[in-house]
């Protein structure tokens, strides 16, 4: 069994290869988890990342909750990493794949939050550092990805891993407990989907507000409306807030809803730690508009994790130190609010607030770390040593006093209100602008003793009132105007409409839609109107006309014009809604696109503006209603059930016959056409229009055409194009379609199927299985469009039956050799094409005797009872043992001497009589160099056992104690040989008797079949020819096998020939095939 180093070799080159190859991605997931689940510590199977010490840096905190809450955080850094490496091993990489940015705020928020995130980085290769990421070296084309798919393995185990870790299951926890002690402690741990709340003093409440809930974020709005008296304020019996976010993935110090960017909101009604944008986005919605929110100034999470001052808050009323995940004082419940400027001064020396989403960023930084947008030009700050001196605020100022209205100032900047002593505005630090001139003359302020103030007019606005107020009202008229439009919008009005019809209708503030659809088709119509009517005029009077002329900007139309309302509205639009300007604008549009008309061919004027008309003023829709009836003809011929006319190859025009074959052929080119034509036009060419154009769409070579388009029959030595010839897929020939057709209806109908080879070649030998069914697979394909049907249902029957025939419940008929399929379990079966009955088992014709006898019994009962089956003898013994297809299990009753090549007739399996071995062209036996037609035999086969004498074959018997007859039975007809056998006569193959001269002593048969009868009864008891081998003969015989054994010195004959016959008994078998039967 292979070690624990080898198990994680093999997983790893077996998930490197898939991850880099484009393999399944369930191949890589299996090979992760593999790897993952192996029993090693994590310093001995990652090779290429510090992995342990990744893991030991990256894990904070006191328990086993906050352990596994930076675990998680590690593993959403991962991820992207693993992200990172696929794309680097995809070979369809992004299109920027050669940089990292580091302004991206998911890399911030994952990648660079961890230790050792640009580590891993740099071994995929950024190694080249930026002013604003990494990148590849301009030297690299592209990454190295093996290196990449093995470090991005690793990352994805490691992933693995911490998740396994996370939601324990992993199988082998200890590894990392040795790293992380706080991981041992079981009791803590990381409560996921839940918002807690919990109260200290519970002696001080009810247990109704005592009680901790627990609910999911995401249904926090439900929750209040069901516990109004948990959520409330009026109660104020909550001390402590802690948010936890819906998946382990998130920093706890970031967004709930993202998971990114850094918290600036706490909302205190559904509970959740909210980012400037998530906060936005959320509370839009009316049903949460009311909600309560404490903006957070600043977060810093280096700071939060190294410096315990910035992880508490001092609360302004008690002065209680308070976590800075609280939102509410622990002691007096008041809520977290800003610090004061003076004394975050020395805190924010090096820092600057974005002016967008009022986030602390770090003084070097240009842009905000969280909005991303650049820093404002802002003044200086002021040094710590020298603090700016404001003085106070004064009083509430009282009229006639110092402080009152008139010694208040706006700033320009933020609109913030000031006093003014203040020279510099207090919120954004601009100075505040020169005053405007005071009047000319001032009184001075009376000596008398000052009494209440009476009711006095109220003064006229100054300038910066006027302005203010003018910026109100335009806002408001903005703002009314942009609720017009929204309105319009819903009823299907553009902008240009409502805004448009505002000016004319003077009704800003009762404006709808009532007023468009009454007021407005009356206008157009009288735009309409206004535009027939100086165009009649304009026919009727001359060119003095002033007017008219000045209407129609000089240019006189020759016909009455009439708009369309879609023409006359878009004029109105366009003029603002002034009707005149709205007419002369309509005419001067309908004029031009006449002209532009007749730029394009149609100088109908009459029909030109009709066709304006009705497009309403659109020239693209009004050419389709010119150019309709151009092509009523070409469409006529498009939707006719005629078919076109053919393509005249001698018509003068030869461009028009290449366009026609370009469009009627698909040609690739013009010069394919002219090709094409060329080679119609030949002298003597016996091309077709048809063949000519598949040749040249295939290639445009002349000579390469021609080739193809006189392809010569080898069968009726006729000349076709290649497109009329067919071949098999067997062999390279090619013959025409009329030869094909006929030669493979004459095999069907007259011949046996395995006949239906090419006629050229005769390919392909088709007595191996395995080819027959590869080549009428795709046979069958060529032959169903070729034949004629009843020929081709011929082909498929005869294919059935080749196919049953393997079927071991296949039988043949021994009366009219008719095939079937037999399921039963009788001795006796009835064909069902002639109803005459034989046995199963031996095949023979069906006697009563034979009834509850098996085949051997009445075999033996019939040797000795029947007196036909006596006078025939050891003729009829041979026909019973005669010869057995072992392809389609045929029976043949005709003995096995002359040629020993048998080919069956039904099946046309071609193999010995005497041992069943197949007969074939292409040897399957390694070493044999023998070509041609050929057999390989055993060596108790009667191919070799035919030539010994018929007293060795006897000799051979009785050493084996077998009985054999020299005498022919009584009753039993001699002198010539009655013995079946099948002979050529003129290419005919007929079954009938030797008739041969018997001899004494070979039991009434002629000394072939006698020696046939002799070997089948050495086959029957499977007696071993070699005892009676010859030196010779044993020699021959081991060459033949491959049997080799040399002599050994000093070893003699006897000794060597009796080792070498043992030897050859051992290794090389009798026949498997051979007939065994008795």
């Amino acid at each position: 069994m292979s070690s624990l180093s080898e198990q994680l070799q093999d997983v790893r080159c077996q998930a490197e290869v898939c991850l880099y190859s484009g393999g399944r991605v369930v191949d890589v997931r299996s090979g992760v988890i593999a790897m993952a689940n192996l029993p090693l510590p994590p310093c001995s199977k990652y090779q290429h990342i510090a992995a342990e010490n990744m893991v030991r840096e990256n894990s904070f905190g006191t328990n086993r909750k906050e352990t596994l809450a930076s675990l998680q955080r590690f593993s959403t850094a991962l991820n992207i990493l693993e992200k990172y490496g696929c794309n680097l091993t995809n070979p369809n990489r992004p299109k920027y794949w050669r940089t990292v940015k580091h302004n991206n705020p998911v890399f911030k928020a994952t990648v660079d939050a961890i230790q050792g995130g640009r580590a891993v980085l740099c071994l995929y290769g950024y190694t080249n550092q930026q002013p604003d990421g990494l990148s590849f070296p301009s030297d690299v084309t592209d990454p190295d990805v093996g290196k990449v798919a093995a470090v991005t393995l690793e990352v994805m185990s490691l992933r693995m891993e911490l998740e396994m870790l996370i939601k324990e299951t992993h199988p082998h926890p200890e590894f990392y407990e040795r790293i992380i002690p706080t991981l041992r402690h079981k009791d803590v741990g990381l409560n996921t989907d839940a918002v807690l709340y919990n109260s200290p003093r519970t002696s001080s409440h009810p247990a109704s507000q005592t009680k901790s809930l627990a609910f999911p974020l995401q249904h926090c709005s439900s929750k209040k409306s069901n516990q109004p008296q948990s959520l409330s304020f009026k109660h104020q019996s909550l001390k402590t807030l802690e948010i936890f976010s819906s998946t382990s993935s998130k920093h706890p110090e970031n967004c709930s809803i993202c998971g990114i960017f850094r918290i600036s909101a706490h909302c205190l009604t559904c509970l959740q730690g909210l980012c400037s944008e998530c906060d936005r986005v959320h509370h839009s919605s009316p049903e949460r508009a009311g909600h309560r929110r404490t903006v957070i100034s600043s977060w810093s999470t280096s700071k939060a994790r190294s410096s315990q001052s910035s992880s508490t808050w001092c609360c302004t009323h008690c002065s209680k130190v308070n976590s800075d995940r609280c939102v509410l004082c622990e002691d007096c419940e008041h809520p977290r609010l800003e610090p004061n400027k003076d004394e975050s001064q020395s805190a924010t020396l090096n820092e600057w607030q974005c002016k967008s989403c009022t986030v602390m960023n770090a003084g070097s930084s240009v842009l905000c770390e969280v909005c991303e947008r650049p820093r404002l030009a802002t003044r200086p700050l002021v040094t710590p040593s020298h603090p700016p001196v404001t003085p106070p605020r004064p009083p509430a100022p009282v009229l006639g006093m110092p402080g009152d209205p008139d010694s208040q100032w706006v700033c320009q900047f933020c609109t913030y209100l000031n006093y003014s002593p203040a020279t510099m505005c207090e919120m954004c630090d601009l100075t505040r602008p020169e005053p405007p001139p005071l009047p000319v003359k001032l009184r001075p302020p009376s000596p008398v003793r000052r009494v209440p103030a009476l009711p006095i007019k109220p003064k006229k606005p100054a300038s910066e009132d006027a302005d203010s107020w003018r910026q109100k009202r335009m806002k408001e008229e903005g703002e009314k105007l942009i609720h017009l439009i929204r309105e319009g919008e819903k009823r299907g009005l553009s902008p240009e409409e409502v805004y448009t019809s505002m000016k004319v209708s003077e009704e800003s503030c009762n404006l709808s839609s009532k007023w468009l659809k009454t007021e407005l088709p009356l206008l157009l119509d009288q735009i309409r109107m206004l535009v027939a009517t100086s165009s009649s005029q304009s026919e009727q009077t001359c060119m003095e006309d002033a007017p008219c002329e000045t209407l129609l900007g000089g240019k006189l139309p020759t016909t009455v014009i009439q708009l369309s309302r879609a023409e006359a509205k878009q004029a109105w639009l366009t003029a603002g809604g002034d009707t005149e300007k709205a007419a002369k604008q309509a005419l001067r549009d309908r004029l031009a696109k006449v002209e532009e008309l007749h730029v394009l061919g149609f100088r109908d004027d009459a029909r030109c503006h009709e066709v304006l008309r009705q497009s309403g003023g659109e020239i693209r829709g009004a050419l389709a209603l010119l150019q309709r009836p151009l092509l009523e003809a070409f469409h006529m011929r498009i939707w006719s059930d005629k078919p076109d006319p053919p393509v005249d190859i001698h018509h003068p025009d030869k461009q028009r016959v290449c366009r026609r074959l370009l469009a009627v052929y698909d040609l690739p080119s013009w010069g394919r056409c002219e090709l094409a034509l060329s080679l119609l036009l030949e002298h003597s060419a016996p091309y077709s229009l048809e063949d000519v154009v598949q040749a040249v769409r295939e290639s445009h070579d002349r000579e390469f055409i021609r080739r193809v388009l006189a392809k010569e029959c080898p069968i009726c030595l006729s000349v076709f194009p290649h497109s009329k010839m067919q071949s098999l897929t067997s062999c390279q020939c090619s013959v025409c379609c009329d030869c094909f057709q006929q030669h493979f209806t004459i095999a069907v109908r007259d011949k046996h199927i395995r006949d239906m080879v090419c006629p050229v070649c005769w390919e392909p030998d088709i007595n191996d299985p395995e080819h027959l069914n590869s080549y009428f697979s795709t046979l069958d394909i060529q032959l169903r469009e070729c034949l004629e049907p009843e020929v081709y249902e011929l082909f498929h029957k005869k294919l059935t039956e080749q196919a049953l025939i393997k079927d071991p419940k296949f039988l043949w008929c021994c009366h009219c050799s008719y095939g079937f399929i037999y399921d039963g379990d009788q001795l006796k079966v009835t064909c069902f094409q002639c109803r005459n009955s034989f046995c199963a088992q031996c095949k023979k014709p069906w006697e009563p005797q034979h009834e509850g006898l098996s085949c051997e019994q009445y075999q033996t009962w019939k040797r000795e009872n029947d007196p036909e089956y006596q006078r025939q003898g050891l003729a009829g013994y041979l026909r019973d043992n005669g010869i057995t297809c072992p392809n389609c299990r045929f029976q043949y009753a005709l003995s096995k001497g002359g040629c020993m090549h048998f080919c069956c007739s039904q099946c046309r399996y071609q193999f010995c009589s005497g041992c069943n071995n197949p007969f074939h062209t292409t040897c399957a036996v390694d070493g044999c160099s023998v070509s041609g037609l050929h057999a390989h035999h055993p060596r108790d086969c009667l191919f070799y056992l035919r030539d010994w004498e018929p007293s060795r074959l006897q000799a051979l018997l009785q050493n084996n104690g077998v009985d054999f007859n020299t005498e022919p039975p009584p009753g039993t007809q001699t002198g010539l040989c009655g013995v079946i056998e099948q002979k050529d006569e003129g290419g005919q193959q007929s079954d009938a008797a030797c008739g041969a001269q018997t001899q004494s002593g070979h039991a009434a048969l002629c000394e072939k079949h006698y020696r046939e009868y002799l070997v089948s009864l050495i086959n029957s008891h499977s007696i071993d020819p070699a005892p009676l081998y010859s030196s010779n003969e044993l020699l021959l015989a081991c060459k033949r096998y491959k049997v080799e054994d040399a002599r050994k010195e000093g070893e003699d004959s006897f000794t060597f020939y009796s080792r070498l016959l043992q030897k050859l008994m051992d290794e090389v078998p009798l026949g498997d095939k051979v007939p065994r039967k008795k």
